[in-house]
């Protein structure tokens, strides 16, 4: 058993993870990650949300993005699949928006930003390091973790030398327990600590699979047009389009796992037949190349029916995961990590105030992911893209609809109020025809006209 006793133990090292290892190091906690895989990995998630700026901003890491070279995001574009007909949002018109971008990243090397960031900031990083099981007691948690581990050096931060970290050697399989008075699971969607006390509850009704690949040579605007986000909604799926690059772009489809088991098509197949069919897509498309192997991902909504115990937080997907259709995956991450760090940085000096803590923790994710389920839930009802398409702009409805879209969780009851409006709209527009009525089905040929811009905030 290692002799070192650790403020915090964090089971993965993706974005819940290293944000909140960073803080925690910061605040001066002895703080160990303990990641399965060797960064970078490949993973899904690479558009950013405008709230999370805020948490980028104290991490440190805007001049660690820029270096990197993500690109910009400036909003995002939504189209109904049978009409040139679209709507345009820009983040610096959300409802009182206190910024106007956020980033587009290839999520392999965005993660590996945020984890080498970690261990300059004074986290013990040890990658390739599996955790077995976690026993916890009054004191805290023995964590026995296995496998092959490449640790990594601590640096004081001023004195971190990257080229350092690619030197250390890989060390032979090991076998040790740790010691650490509190847990942070981030380990994902096969959360270790919520298949061990059995806390996922999914969503039947959002039985999602993605099928995406990379592509180089995807036709696009310039300046910031060139940035957005675009969505084209089809009668019984979706599709995006995510800028990576001025020359690579992701694009994806999502769809229910049970069209596309039936279709009896392999992925390849199945992508290339989609697009294909989409005019808005297809258009945009005469001379790409596919560059990365086309993917797939079960993208099934769950939840944690708890997310803190005595000694313990889930964070990130480990919490839960709703549908990827607004990229709420990273943005409830880095919040997850925020919240859990600053929850346990307070919990480490003075432990009668953890209950609290860890309860004001929980309703705070779980306000969270309740207004993107509710936005799900909508999105994939033919009355929403039927009144987004035609936003009318009484009692700024639009701005902060944009504001939700950029991750504003409703924790203001001036966007709150507004939102009721706007689902009261789309509930009201099954039965009355108060926006024009859509098919959702590709027309055979679309121009490819202006799209519409949402009325910004006056």
């Amino acid at each position: 058993m290692s002799g070192t006793t650790y403020d915090v133990a964090i089971i993965g090292g993706g974005p819940a993870g290293s944000t909140a290892a960073t803080l925690l190091a910061r605040a001066g906690r002895r703080v160990i990650v303990l990641e399965r895989d060797k960064f970078p990995r490949f993973h899904i998630g690479e558009s950013l949300l405008p709230f999370s700026m805020k948490a980028f901003t104290r991490l440190g890491l805007h001049e660690k993005f820029a270096r990197a070279g993500f690109l910009e995001k400036f909003g995002g574009e939504m189209f109904g699949a049978c009409s040139e007909q679209g709507v345009k949002f820009y983040f610096e018109d959300g409802f009182r928006a206190q910024t106007d971008r956020s980033y587009q990243v290839t999520r392999a090397e965005f993660d590996k930003v945020l984890l080498d960031h970690a261990s300059e900031n004074g986290v013990e990083v040890r990658e390739e390091t599996p955790v077995e099981r976690v026993a916890f007691d009054e004191e805290g948690a023995a964590v026995t973790i296995r496998g092959r581990s490449t640790q990594r050096p601590v640096f004081p931060a001023q004195a971190f030398d990257t080229a350092a970290v690619s030197r250390i050697p890989d060390r032979a399989t090991v076998s040790d327990e740790i010691r650490a008075r509190y847990v942070i699971d981030a380990s994902g969607r096969n959360s270790l600590l919520g298949n061990h006390f059995k806390l996922k509850k999914t969503y039947s009704h959002l039985q999602k699979i993605s099928i995406f690949a990379h592509y180089d040579g995807v036709s696009r605007p310039d300046g910031r047009d060139g940035t957005l986000t675009r969505m084209v909604r089809g009668a019984d799926r979706w599709f995006w389009m995510i800028p990576l690059t001025p020359e690579r772009m992701s694009i994806g489809v999502v769809l229910d796992g049970a069209i596309f088991k039936n279709a009896n098509a392999t992925a390849e197949e199945f992508l290339e037949n989609a697009l294909a069919e989409q005019p808005l897509i297809a258009g945009k498309m005469h001379d790409a190349a596919r560059v990365s192997p086309v993917h797939t991902a079960a993208d099934f909504s769950y939840r944690s029916t708890k997310l803190t115990g005595p000694r313990w937080i889930l964070a990130g997907d480990a919490a839960g995961f709703i549908d990827p259709v607004f990229s709420s995956g990273v943005f409830l991450a880095v919040l997850g990590g925020e919240h859990a760090a600053d929850a346990l940085n307070v919990a480490l000096d003075r432990p009668q105030k953890a209950r609290r803590l860890f309860a004001r923790y929980e309703r705070t994710i779980n306000q969270a992911m309740d207004v993107y389920l509710r936005f799900v839930n909508a999105w994939y009802t033919k009355e929403f893209i039927e009144v987004f398409l035609h936003p009318q702009d009484f009692f700024q409805i639009p701005p902060a609809v944009n504001a939700v879209l950029g991750g504003n969780i409703g924790s203001s009851f001036a966007v709150r109020w507004r939102m009721e409006i706007f689902y009261l709209i789309v509930r009201l527009q099954k039965w009355v025809p108060l926006c024009p009525r859509l098919t959702l089905v590709p027309a055979k040929e679309i121009s490819g006209a202006p799209v519409e811009a949402l009325e910004p905030v006056s």
